[in-house]
């Protein structure tokens, strides 16, 4: 029998081992973590919805009107009004023709990529795709070919040498790295060498592109260009569940083939309604946009005058690169004593000798919070280190 107690042991001998937090009250910068009071850096909350009074409304509201189940999966009778207007909006929202709402992103992950392609096609995914594309590439049963981080070039060479249905897949904003995908070179080779596109915008939709449209539409790419983009409610939108917007053909051909669309209980409507409240949220927020801008050329400026190593990322995510994870740990730990929470980021999350420390950053810090964040890793700056980053990365998380 496999010793799975070894394992466990073993990865707490090399640094891997993971826990969970238990965290009190709203999700906000300022967190109950394990009983103490913390001030958070590691959150997906980009635009600081999470805790929105106007949410909570429209989720009590829509808990009074229709209750709190979905009952049923959407084949059947769990297809809720709400989720038809949510449906609507998103694709007003992504310059679509039509939209579905899953559960998570995860599911929409692996139920759109494996109805979109099968046995005997070929699926193109980045080598820094999250987890959830590549578990859906493997999900469909087509022959997949990893091509380099953004490397368009390679990407090409094995378009031209493949025949017969082509997918590519791609993050719009990389979750680790938090640097955004060549969108325009991607869209242009697919149009030149006849394959599908399907950006999953997770991480850029509420943060990039006008009023927050995301990553797409920041390149000022169409639907044409682009025709499947993915996304979720759990990150900038502050909700839950997550959605796919494109063609309406396509959307009806998933309503038939996406196997965790077809097989899963819909989701509460409530959350719908709030998802649709959260849209409205962030079309018309510009200001929470920018000032997670200024925080962010704050953060990067501040982080390189302190000798610090950072990715090349305009986005909120800013990994504080470490090297060793268990260096990594330490300084998670350091940080810690000091009151603020940043999370360390190790494999097989991110390939060897590339753990880091993933600082996320949020419209709801205030200058005196990242202030404060500085002031900790200055005080910890001695225990980094400044690693190459390697050339081969595995799957990524969320």
């Amino acid at each position: 029998m496999r010793d799975f107690a070894q394992e466990i042991e073993d990865r707490k001998a090399a640094g891997l081992y993971r826990t969970r937090r238990h965290v009190s009250g709203p999700q906000q910068p300022q967190l109950i973590a394990d009983g103490e009071p913390m001030l958070g850096f590691c959150s997906n909350d980009y635009l600081g919805l999470a805790n929105h009074p106007s949410l909570i409304a429209a989720a009590e509201h829509g808990l009074s009107r229709n209750g709190l189940g979905g009952a049923s999966s959407h084949l059947i009778c769990g297809h809720h009004e709400a989720h038809h207007q949510l449906e609507q909006k998103l694709a007003r929202f992504t310059g679509r023709s039509g939209a579905l709402f899953f559960s998570t992103g995860y599911m929409a992950n692996m139920g759109v990529i494996s109805a979109l392609a099968g046995k005997g096609d070929t699926v193109f995914s980045d080598a820094l795709n999250h987890a959830s594309i590549i578990d859906g590439c493997k999900l469909s049963r087509a022959t997949i070919k990893t091509y380099p981080h953004a490397d368009t070039d390679a990407l090409e060479q094995l378009l031209a040498g493949t025949d017969g249905h082509k997918l590519v897949v791609t993050d719009g904003v990389f979750s680790m790295d938090g640097d955004i995908a060549p969108l325009r070179e991607l869209a242009q080779l697919c149009h030149r060498h006849d394959a599908l596109l399907v950006v999953d915008d997770a991480h850029g939709f509420g943060c990039l592109g006008p009023q927050g449209r995301g990553s797409v539409l920041a390149q000022g790419l169409t639907e044409a260009e682009v025709p499947v983009v993915i996304g979720t409610f759990g990150k900038a939108f502050g909700t839950s569940g997550a959605f796919v917007a494109g063609p309406a053909l396509l959307m009806d051909y998933l309503v038939q083939k996406a196997r965790t669309y077809i097989y899963t209980t819909a989701m509460p409507p409530a959350l719908a309604l709030a998802s649709c409240a959260s849209i409205d949220l962030v079309e018309r927020d510009d200001a929470r946009r920018a000032h997670l801008a200024h925080l962010v050329t704050k953060f990067r400026t501040a982080m390189t005058a302190l000798n610090y190593q950072l990715m090349p990322s305009e986005t909120p995510i800013q990994p504080v690169m470490v090297g060793d994870a268990r260096a990594a740990l330490k300084l998670s730990a350091d940080l810690e004593k000091q009151g603020l929470l940043v999370t360390a980021i190790r494999p097989p999350t991110v390939p060897q000798g590339a753990s880091r420390l993933r600082v996320t950053l949020s419209a709801t810090h205030t200058d005196a919070d990242l202030d404060r964040l500085i002031a900790g890793f200055a005080a910890s700056a001695p225990q980094t280190t400044h690693p190459t980053r390697p050339a081969v990365a595995t799957a990524t998380i969320r």
